[in-house]
């Protein structure tokens, strides 16, 4: 895709590189960034309180709500690529304001999910390190902040590597992980699940009492589980023919994610058992797959599941400050933020600085949690306490995110450049399609803000961190007319 020179000065702001990337970079950058081993592995413990076994339900309706997002990106992405990902596609829609409050909203989320990726590859590392030891009651664990640093030593060394060297390790390391997840979703069923309750359909019902609004409530946690679908859609300057191969890696990435993630939730709540005593076995496991490994199959598929998630986890975590980075030079390069962030490094063609001030804040936020404590979010794991807090946080930043995209979509099927490209076909399923997807994001957003128990409550930290945005995006004219106006210069409207 060809751009145009940038608004700002090109002595002080470096040119993104002309490198086409091919598209299995792009699936593979999304596939990563998702982390399929990490969400199966360490996403469910966390909804067993309030929604019970019908955790497959949660993630059936998620992929509901996904795919009508996805719907949107693909749409969008067929006629616009930026390096800002949602922050072009809003900005060249609905206006330069909107598109800046989009990019904020989805920089916040990716910058939590870094920090969160962090702090659980070293929960997972400390669950292999115990898997070790099966004949102990007590094994010994290392200290998770000592992990956390080693694991941002590697993230800030590999930063710097060419993003193609990065999208092989990742897709190998995820195609182990989904490889080792359908072994064990098969070997589960085969036996018929838990011996105590068999195979349970009843799974995918609001039984034991369980509320709707507390299903609605618990989707969130399915939508951070897909959290990076949409990951490629940042790398649209530079990819081959984006208009083609960015859409058929969003909805790859769905379609192989979505199927997945209702089939191993499935198998996973069967596999440790829907009465009680299975879904305590559940919500206090560390890493689910480990676990289910071990029992199901042996201790050594356990330890390779966990091992293959401590991986998927840290891979999460460097795609995750790959694409924090990409947006922070997509911020820089268009007028907010310091010029040192736009600097194109150039053994790598990448934003190596941009994406080494987000590991780096990424260790500090970890270390200060270590220091004072915090959060305690009742998992007894300070290590997983951290990574619930800023990956719900950050998927509430996605979720607003999302809902822009939502709004931008159906705002270009109704503009007259639609009617100049498509002659008005497909027009009517163009407006349902997102405006029903904003509907679900809105109820969903409203089932976990209302409910927040305290003003430091993980979806009020995200809420806090999109009201910021929003705030500059209308008091700061100045800077909205900056990066109107290089969005202008930038994006490039085809057919």
């Amino acid at each position: 895709m060809a751009t145009n020179t940038p608004a700002v000065p090109s002595d002080d702001v470096d040119q993104i590189p002309r490198r086409q990337l091919p598209f299995w970079v792009a699936l593979a950058l999304s596939v990563a960034l998702v982390g399929p081993t990490l969400a199966m592995s360490g996403n469910g413990q966390g909804l067993i309180g309030t929604v019970g076994k019908s955790i497959p339900l949660v993630f059936l309706i998620g992929l509901v709500g996904v795919s009508l997002v996805g719907y949107s990106f693909v749409r969008l992405t067929r006629h616009l690529n930026h390096a800002g990902s949602s922050y072009g596609l809003v900005g060249g829609t609905i206006g330069p304001r909107a598109g800046f409050f989009a990019g904020f909203a989805m920089l916040g989320a990716y910058w939590a999910f870094s920090i969160g990726t962090l702090a659980l590859t070293a929960a997972f590392t400390n669950a292999f390190i115990a898997g070790l030891q099966p004949d102990s009651e007590n094994p010994r664990q290392a200290p998770w902040v000592l992990i956390v640093v080693i694991a941002a030593v590697i993230s800030f060394l590999l930063s710097g590597r060419d993003i193609r060297l990065l999208a092989k390790v990742l897709l190998a390391i995820e195609g182990i992980g989904i490889l080792a997840m359908i072994v064990l979703v098969v070997v589960i069923l085969g036996k018929g699940g838990a011996p105590s309750t068999g195979i349970d359909f009843s799974v995918f019902s609001l039984s034991g009492g369980v509320a709707p609004s507390a299903v609605l409530a618990g989707v969130v946690a399915a939508f951070l589980s897909w959290a990076g679908f949409e990951a490629c859609a940042s790398m649209g300057e530079e990819t081959d023919n984006p208009g083609r191969n960015i859409p058929r890696a969003l909805a790859g990435t769905l379609l192989l994610t979505g199927v997945l993630f209702v089939v191993v939730m499935f198998a996973q709540v069967n596999g440790f058992g829907t009465d009680q005593a299975g879904l305590d076995a559940f919500q206090s496991s560390g890493n689910t797959l480990g676990d289910l490994g071990t029992t199901y199959v042996g201790q050594w598929f356990g330890l390779v599941v966990i091992f293959t998630a401590i991986v998927s986890a840290f891979g999460c975590h460097l795609a995750t400050s790959a694409t924090s980075g990409r947006m922070l030079y997509a911020f820089a390069r268009d007028g907010f933020g310091p010029k040192a962030l736009a600097h194109i490094h150039a053994a790598t063609g990448g934003p190596r600085s941009a994406t080494w001030l987000v590991v780096v804040v990424a260790l500090v936020v970890n270390l200060i949690c270590a220091a004072v404590g915090w959060p305690d979010m009742g998992t007894g794991n300070d290590a997983i306490n951290t990574y619930f807090l800023f990956a719900v946080a950050g998927s509430v930043c996605l979720m607003v995110c999302y809902l822009l995209v939502e709004v931008a979509a159906a705002w270009f099927v109704g503009s007259p450049k639609f009617l100049d490209v498509h002659g008005g076909k497909g027009k009517a399923l163009g407006l349902v399609l997102p405006l029903l997807g904003a509907l679900v994001i809105v109820v969903v957003l409203w089932f976990n803000v209302k409910d927040a128990e305290t003003w430091s409550a993980a979806p009020l930290l995200g809420l806090y961190w999109c009201i910021v945005g929003l705030v500059i995006a209308l008091a700061a004219s100045g800077i909205a007319k900056r990066v109107g106006e290089s969005l202008s210069a930038e994006l490039n409207l085809k057919s």
